[in-house]
């Protein structure tokens, strides 16, 4: 429908031109519906407050520099311009540059960022988050991760993106309910963070009827999906996987999957060797891609896997990320003054050993694991083992009424807990007694006493001979020291035992809250010396600007340990990182850790230790070390078999794991140079440019002052202290920080005012162009449209006095417009301006067919994914419905599905279907430079 056959006014109510389309008179009242184009609304206005095109006023200086600004910053976002790390104070590496590109160049942004450990997934995460909100996609964001992370997200993405997140945890849920306003409390904050667990949808729970579980799953999961959340961001996904499609983690999942329209995934461990967790994992991002188990292979995977491997990843100067690290083993010798020490471990060994094996012939597994626990007490400090040989007998002194049920936990929630945490459930759960368990106890209870009466434990003198040793070696008397302990008895004991010696310490375990945890890291990076924490207290931490760890007691599991020295082995390092770990010289454990890390080594050279920790960091993997130090408790003699079946079984799991890796494709070549071209974008110049052009233009103010801006909206609105980029945002604390977020500032890029035949064309002239410069510039908005398919291009051209025309001159002139203000000496009015659009048009038309041909191309490629992707899950659903043995329901099964797969090809035939569109935004004359 050509728009030339209805007229074109100046409607001053709405400030913008518009288009009569229904004129109406009815009792002498003429009345008109007009469409505004900068809304693409049709509104009703009286016909008298309609101005004509010659008397509505004309382009100016300021509106000719907005729309010119307005355009360019609707350029960027057409041209996958990144605008998170231009807009923001956080500058990012190469990988996470490359990993928010290949996120937002897609239209369906469903990922799983599987970068390896240390990486900064959660910056990537936060980047792409960032993203979306500079460009009006997101309001609402959900963030799940394990119990010991929450924290930790909400302080990175306040601390690196300035984004505020609420922690809601279910069980405070009573409290909540009071201040809250909404009924869905899920509903009453737009970003939040929440524990995996806690939300995890229930079968059953011993004790409850079907109407609590019920209850409890309406207020957790029922309400947490249905909360209407634009991004969720899963951490740890590969716990979604679960063993089973029936396992409440995964349920979860599939609540979340659906729950929004963008959906990311992180792990750095996401498959774990089991080709089937891996296929619930990648379902969850798109249940038609992956089908069946058979469907997940790499040319299907990659599309959704975003992965840098940590020996592939480089700063912005292209050198290597990681330093290397220098890790010993410490042994420490009891010797005579130490006897008592000795004999309690000793003992202590003895009562697991006997303890363990009754356990395991009552069939009272619980029971086995405090005896585990125990071990791993008496290993850490003598404290540890009398606090909780203290409990123990209080238990086993009570009357038998008080004992209670060990509480259900699956294996990877059983895993997922700290030894403080795990030796808390097994001591509140008052387990019953073993044969003659009582007066072991208290015997093991006196000699313990007896030991802490006698001196300081043997491993923290070989602490403070070694926090003297490091200080020397690395030539710092201010040294800063990490130790890592599982107990908190521990703990304390290591802080009294370290202040009365002068050190500044502080510490860090699973039981502190949000503010806790930060004012300690802040401490400890300012005043403290010495952190001391926990491994529910470590997780999270970000502590680059130390480089020594201790590990005071060692975890069984080598991730955890691997996870400890993560902790300053990160991104920002500048030093070699040193990890020290204490052992008790010809304990048990020396024995498994001195064989055990000699060959774990051969294996991590072998596959990489971030391939190997695809195995180690599991459930299942954690099960198997345990077992490791039974049975060298149980057997002392067989430590050598022991271990070397442990390493055969990782051996053949990395193996297999390492095939299973391919799945999820090779990683790019990175650019070095990318995060300074970004950084340099002059994209908060043309946001800046923009706002204060339109202002100006359109009845408001701005005025500078200083570094920042006070503007004026038209609608009377003030904002003072206005800055438009990041690095003058961090330099202004106090000022307000305008970026494309702002719906306000969004619209005046994304809603640009057009020109139409017959409005007047101003005559300018620009600062620093050549005099020869002479002709027609203008800037078209290329795109095309259909059901749910909008893409345009922004197209400048300029038809120079010969005849000829010059794209490279057309963006030259653009470029100018940026940083220079237009001289307006006259207009072309009525006949001669209509003539020249018309002009224009032509040639317009004929130099954006390419940009339309591309755009359709884009579009035709995008259906060929949808196609093949949908066509290959039908396929795949219908092999499965052929093999049902019952003919009625097979054939039942078949016509739905055809119905079904009918319903799609229409849906798609329909988004096939394509409009081409081409809009005028601005025309102006160009005469030459200023001269003055």
């Amino acid at each position: 429908m050509n728009s030339d056959n209805y007229s074109w006014y100046f409607s001053p109510d709405h400030g913008q031109l518009c288009q009569v389309i229904e004129p109406q008179t009815l009792w002498g009242e003429k009345t008109c519906r007009v469409w505004l184009p900068g809304r693409d609304s049709v509104v009703r206005v009286p016909a008298s407050r309609l101005a004509s095109l010659e008397n509505s006023g004309t382009e100016t200086a300021d509106s000719i520099t907005y729309i010119a600004a307005a355009a360019r910053v609707a350029d960027a976002l057409t041209q996958d311009v990144l605008l998170a790390p231009i807009e923001s104070s956080v500058i990012p590496l190469p990988h996470q540059i490359k990993a928010l590109s290949r996120a937002i160049s897609g239209d369906r942004i469903r990922y799983l960022l599987a970068d390896e450990v240390g990486l900064g997934k959660t910056i990537e995460a936060g980047l792409i988050l960032r993203e979306l909100k500079l460009r009006g996609l997101i309001k609402r964001v959900l963030v799940i991760a394990p119990k010991g992370l929450v924290t930790q997200w909400v302080a990175e993405m306040r601390t690196h993106f300035n984004e505020d997140f609420r922690l809601l945890i279910p069980s405070d849920f009573s409290a909540y309910r009071r201040i809250a306003k909404e009924d869905n409390i899920w509903r009453s904050h737009s970003q939040v963070v929440c524990p995996m667990d806690s939300v995890k949808p229930l079968e059953s729970r011993r004790g409850w009827s079907a109407k609590q579980v019920a209850e409890y799953n309406q207020e957790r999961f029922d309400g947490l999906v249905s909360a209407g959340w634009d991004l969720i961001i899963v951490d740890e996904a590969h716990r979604l996987g679960g063993s089973t499609d029936q396992v409440a983690r995964f349920k979860l999942g599939q609540g979340l999957c659906e729950a929004a329209p963008y959906f990311l995934m992180l792990s750095a461990t996401p498959h774990q060797g089991k080709a089937d967790a891996f296929h619930r994992l990648v379902s969850l991002l798109d249940t038609q891609a992956f089908p069946g188990v058979d469907s997940v292979t790499r040319d299907r995977v990659q599309p959704y896997v975003i992965r840098t491997e940590k020996r592939h990843a480089i700063t912005a100067e292209g050198k290597p990320l990681f330093k290397p690290r220098k890790t010993e083993l410490v042994p420490v010798s009891w010797g005579t003054k130490h006897r008592d020490q000795q004999l309690l471990y000793e003992a202590v060994t003895e009562y697991v050993r006997e303890g363990y094996n009754q356990a395991m012939r009552d069939k009272r597994s619980y029971i086995g694991f405090l005896m585990i626990l125990m071990q791993r007490l008496v290993v850490s400090s003598t404290t540890a083992i009398q606090t909780t040989l203290k409990r123990r007998l209080e238990v086993l002194e009570s009357p038998q009424e008080q004992l209670s049920l060990f509480p259900m936990y699956s294996e990877d929630e059983w895993a997922d807990l700290d030894g403080q945490e795990q030796i808390e459930t097994l001591l509140t759960t008052r387990l019953k007694a073993l044969k003659n368990e009582r007066s072991e106890v208290k015997l093991l209870l006196e000699a313990a006493t007896r030991c802490i009466q006698s001196g300081a434990d043997v491993k923290a003198e070989a602490l403070l001979d070694w926090l003297y040793k490091l200080q020397a070696e690395e030539g710092d008397p201010e040294l800063k020291v990490l130790i890592f302990t599982e107990f908190v008895p521990t703990q304390q004991m290591l802080r009294q035992f370290l202040v009365e010696r002068g050190f500044t310490v502080v510490c860090l375990n699973g039981s502190m809250d949000m503010d806790e945890r930060k004012k300690a890291q802040e401490d400890f990076a300012e005043n403290a010396r010495i952190l001391i924490s926990t491994d529910a207290g470590g997780e999270g931490l970000n502590l680059q600007f130390c480089h020594v760890v201790i590990n005071y007691d060692i975890p069984w599991n080598p991730m955890r340990l691997e996870q400890r020295i993560g902790r300053v082995d990160r991104i920002g390092q500048t030093h070699i990182v040193r990890a020290i770990n204490f052992v008790f010289e010809d304990s048990v454990e020396h024995r498994v850790q001195e064989v055990l890390e000699e060959k774990l080594a051969i294996i991590f050279e072998q596959f990489g230790i971030d391939k190997t920790g695809d195995v180690l960091d599991s459930a299942q993997a954690g099960q198997i070390f345990d077992h490791l130090y039974v049975d060298a408790i149980l057997n002392p003699d067989k430590v050598d078999v022991s271990v070397d079946q442990v390493i055969s079984h990782i051996q053949e799991q990395a193996r297999n794991t390492q095939q299973s890796l391919s799945v999820l494709g090779f990683a790019d070549t990175l650019d070095p140079n990318l995060a300074q071209r970004l950084m340099a974008h002059p994209l908060p110049h043309w946001v800046e440019r923009m706002t204060v052009s339109y202002l100006k233009a359109h009845d408001g103010k701005a005025d500078r002052n200083g570094r920042t801006w006070n503007l004026t909206w038209p609608d009377g609105e003030n904002i003072n202290k206005v800055v438009f980029s990041g690095q003058e945002a961090e330099n202004t604390p106090t000022a307000w920080y305008l970026t494309l977020e702002d719906k306000r500032i969004r619209d005046l890029a994304t809603r640009l005012p057009r020109f139409v035949p017959g409005q007047p064309i101003p005559v300018v002239t620009i600062p620093g162009i050549s005099d020869e410069i002479m002709g027609f510039w203008s800037l078209w908005q290329i795109g095309i449209t259909s059901m749910d398919w909008k893409r345009h291009r922004i197209l400048p051209l300029f038809l120079a006095d010969s005849g000829e025309i010059f794209m490279p001159t057309a963006r030259y002139l653009w470029d100018r417009l940026m940083s220079e203000d237009p001289n307006i000496k006259d207009y072309f009015k009525s006949d001669d301006a209509k003539n020249i659009y018309e002009k224009l048009v032509k040639l317009a038309e004929e130099h954006g067919k390419p940009t339309y041909d591309e755009l359709v191309q884009e579009h035709r490629l995008w259906l060929k994914r949808e196609r093949g992707k949908g066509e290959y899950a039908f396929a795949a659903r219908q092999k499965i419905i052929e093999r049902i043995g019952l003919p009625q329901v097979r054939d039942y099964r078949l016509n739905l599905l055809r119905q079904e797969e009918h319903s799609w090809n229409e849906e798609l035939k329909s988004k096939a279907q394509i409009y081409p569109e081409m809009l005028p935004l601005i025309v102006v004359r160009v005469e030459g430079c200023t001269h003055e």
